[in-house]
């Protein structure tokens, strides 16, 4: 028997590293020649490696998120025979653009317990130790009470001071005079926000690794400034429900493609916004076409698949190939080419709701459009021609959706 070891493959041209994603295998596994091993990432892509011999692994370079350079040690086999030196094989593969994300929220603290004293006096009624010391709840508070531990506990739990609550004639504290004290203080606050949870590390790896280094890149390079502005959308919500209405088999028409279809009519008006920046060469350059990203919510993290030349495409064309690529993102069969030539990224937010977000620009591109939730309310309108509309017939406009509501 004799060892081979195998070292890291040139994955494509420039690569010097790439991370371990995932391991196939494991120490002690029989593997194949040509079977799959490992998943390594690169700047740009995910990739899987493959076994040059049959044999049993006996040593894996690292874990996931571990860095392994070009012509590193990745895997050590223990094959038949005598070992020979790993042939290099040269690999030439497309890769995607990078792709970027919104951070995502840590787990809440836990709240830690203040010890309590014990005294020897013992509780009947309860079967545990009690204290006359002052209350948990609140350390400084001068009223002595007796309580059992459990019954301090609870007190604390529900961010209740004992010295509030009124005892029993023997002037102790008992659970049931912690539940006349709720019930007659139902809207004093003291049910406990939420319940207390344990710390749980995550380690950033893969995917979620790039989009955060990515998302720093763009944060770092990229002065940010937000511009928020409100749209009647009235006539375009009854244009969209009348085109579904009457679309036969075709895909049936979100917001989405409708505000991508303006957008394109509006930005031959503004060239600066469909550009991308090299900031080491000191160059803008002003695409005339439009491949448009568009963020898509994948359970690896947020991929941004492109629908080129959407300046080209009508309503229709813009709807069915928007769930193209989403369903592409989402299974994770996108290509790179699918995934790469952005000139300018729109963020949907809509189904999320809020008022206004500032998303995050896709470095090399200069602006992304985050457009939000549609919503229905009263507002000052003017005529045609720019003047005020009569208020009595506004007033009974108001009145008469306020009807139609059940108002």
């Amino acid at each position: 028997m004799a060892k081979f070891t195998f070292n890291m493959p040139d994955v494509g041209e420039g690569v010097a590293e790439a991370e371990i994603v995932e391991w196939q295998v494991k120490v002690g596994d029989r593997i194949e020649e040509d079977q799959h091993i490992v998943d390594v990432m690169t700047d740009k892509a995910t990739i899987d490696i493959e076994s040059p011999v049959t044999g049993t692994v006996t040593e894996v370079a690292g874990e996931a998120g571990d860095i392994v350079a070009v012509g590193a040690m990745l895997l050590v086999v223990e094959v038949e025979g005598e070992a020979e030196e790993e042939p290099q094989q040269e690999t030439s593969q497309s890769v995607p653009e990078p792709e970027v994300a919104a951070e995502e929220p840590s787990p809440p603290p836990v709240r830690p317990e203040p010890v309590e004293g014990l005294s020897s006096t013992s509780d009947e009624g309860e079967g545990e130790k009690s204290s006359a010391s002052t209350s948990s709840a609140q350390t400084d508070s001068p009223i002595k009470v007796l309580a059992t531990p459990a019954v301090r506990k609870r007190a604390r739990d529900l961010g209740i001071d004992l010295g509030e609550v009124k005892p029993a004639a023997d002037g102790r504290i008992r659970h049931a005079d912690l539940d006349a004290f709720l019930s007659y203080n139902a809207g004093g606050g003291f049910a406990p926000a939420g319940t207390p949870r344990s710390d749980e590390p995550i380690k950033v790896i893969g995917l979620r690794k790039r989009i955060a280094q990515n998302m720093a890149a763009s944060k770092r390079h990229i002065p940010h400034f937000s511009y928020v502005e409100e749209v009647d959308v009235t006539e375009l919500e009854r244009m969209r429900a009348d085109l579904n209405a009457n679309r036969g088999n075709k895909p049936k028409l979100t917001m989405l493609p409708l505000l991508i279809s303006a957008f394109c009519k509006l930005i031959p008006d503004y060239p600066m916004i469909n550009a991308r920046y090299d900031d080491e060469a000191n160059v803008v350059t002003r695409h005339g076409a439009i491949h448009l990203g568009m963020a898509a919510q994948t359970d690896s993290g947020l991929m941004v698949p492109v629908i080129k030349d959407a300046q080209s495409k009508n309503i229709w064309q813009l709807a069915r190939e928007i769930g193209r690529l989403a369903e592409a993102a989402r299974t994770g069969s996108a290509t790179s080419a699918e995934l790469s030539g952005s000139t300018l990224t729109v963020t949907s937010l809509g189904p999320l709701g809020g008022v206004a977000t500032t998303p995050v620009i896709n470095r090399p591109e200069v602006a992304i459009i985050g457009p939000n939730r549609i919503i229905e309310r009263p507002m000052y309108v003017t005529g045609p021609d720019g003047t005020e509309r009569d208020r009595e017939a506004q007033a009974d406009e108001y009145l008469d959706f306020l009807r139609s509501q059940g108002g």
